[in-house]
């Protein structure tokens, strides 16, 4: 599934050290960028992901093939 092309609002999983995480995307990064001093790579041909968790609404960052698409 990781050429499936997905936008903003759409609702991922992914694997974390807590086990499978849901979460909907509300932003994608195309240029490198900090968040709290670390340095994300992001380019348009392999952008990451901003996604909020359903949970915890915790925010975490992934590239596309870290995801899977949630119909």
């Amino acid at each position: 599934m990781s050429s499936q092309f997905l936008k903003i609002g759409d609702i991922v999983t992914w694997n974390s050290e807590a086990g499978h995480v849901s979460g909907r995307i509300r932003a994608i990064h195309t240029t490198p960028f900090l968040v709290n001093g670390y340095q994300h790579h992001a380019t348009s041909e392999q952008p990451q992901y901003e996604i909020l968790s359903l949970k915890t609404n915790h925010i975490a960052f992934h590239k596309r093939k870290a995801l899977t698409f949630l119909e």
